[in-house]
């Protein structure tokens, strides 16, 4: 395999996850100062949102509070990972309350991503917290409806909407549909976000809404649903079958490290780590950093980024070709027919 000789000089498996080890320990002082930073600063920020009467600094603060939102969830997520401040009665309110206020509710995002991290790259597994992968073959094979949903769900504009299709739809009125007794939570989440919404379009007005709730959700939701996507689905990238599937190697080779500068490293909580997390979930974000500079097998990890390039480049892969151990998109399809 490709990937085993990349790394075959280098400590893989059970050596390499031991060596992280060491950093998979929490500062308790720590957490709490970044956890409650972060929520004193959000609500900063979705205050500034209504307090100013000029719109330019109004969009300002709305666009901020987009931002740190982002950074809360992945602080959220840790949390749910067991990673951060694991049994705090305070810490479980506070992040479980965040998690239905932002169409995230706690049951069905710790049922998807705990599967996501335990099956990532797979090629013949449910799609369960992540974006489906086909094959070539089971592309061609896929009916015209079949491949209509397929690309759907990967197409770019479900992704920049991903407020309403990853959020509303998939979150909250899926996972309740799916097993209402098991996500009693996804409706709770659903019903608060609609009661808020109607109470400030009630009370203050459709502007105050659209600042204040619309623009922060959509911006967040789709930084989000991007930033799921191209970790996992971008040049570069490999897929396996099931029997030849390893933990480490869909680690390293199936998960970006996303070069961002010290700002949007800070707005996503060094979630663009993600070879790292995925190497060991129990590492807290604010020790990612410093588990990459200390362990030389993660310093060359396979990289994209939020430039307009990368992005235009993760969204054109459609299928895996084993054929050439690599996603492809329509061009490259089309090329091998003729």
């Amino acid at each position: 395999m490709v990937e085993e000789k990349t790394y075959s000089n280098l400590r893989t498996g059970k050596d390499l996850i031991l060596a992280t080890k060491p950093f998979a320990k929490e500062d308790r002082k720590k957490s709490w100062f970044y956890l409650l930073s972060t929520l004193i600063l959000l609500i900063c920020a979705w205050v500034g949102t209504f307090a100013f009467p000029w719109l330019g600094l109004k969009l300002f603060f709305s666009i901020l509070t987009a931002l740190i939102m982002v950074r809360l969830f992945v602080i959220y997520h840790d949390f749910l990972h067991h990673t951060i401040l694991h049994r705090s009665a305070l810490a479980t309110v506070i992040m479980e309350t965040y998690g239905v206020l932002v169409l995230v509710p706690p049951s069905i995002w710790k049922r998807s991503h705990d599967y996501h991290h335990n099956h990532n790259s797979k090629l013949f597994s449910a799609s369960i917290g992540s974006y489906p992968i086909a094959t070539k073959r089971k592309y061609y094979s896929m009916s015209k409806k079949e491949r209509r949903l397929y690309l759907a769900v990967r197409h770019p504009l479900t992704i920049i909407m991903g407020y309403f299709s990853m959020f509303m739809l998939g979150m909250c009125i899926n996972s309740f549909l799916s097993n209402p007794k098991r996500h009693m939570d996804s409706l709770l989440s659903l019903v608060l976000h609609f009661a808020i919404v109607t109470l400030v379009i009630m009370h203050f007005g459709w502007m105050v809404w659209l600042i204040s709730i619309f623009i922060p959700f959509m911006i967040s939701s789709f930084l989000g649903a991007y930033l799921f996507y191209a970790q996992h689905n971008f040049p570069g990238a490999t897929f396996s079958p099931n029997t030849e599937w390893k933990y480490d190697i869909a680690a390293l080779a199936s998960s970006s490290y996303m070069d961002m500068g010290p700002f949007m490293r800070w707005c996503t909580a060094n979630i663009s780590y993600h070879h790292i997390h995925h190497l060991n979930s129990r590492i807290p974000f604010y020790r990612l950093p410093e588990t990459m500079a200390a362990i030389p097998e993660l310093q060359h990890p396979r990289k994209t980024s939020l430039m307009p390039r990368d992005m235009i480049a993760c969204f054109r892969l459609k299928v895996w070709d084993p054929s050439v151990g690599k996603m492809i998109g329509f061009k490259e399809m089309k090329a091998q027919q003729h």
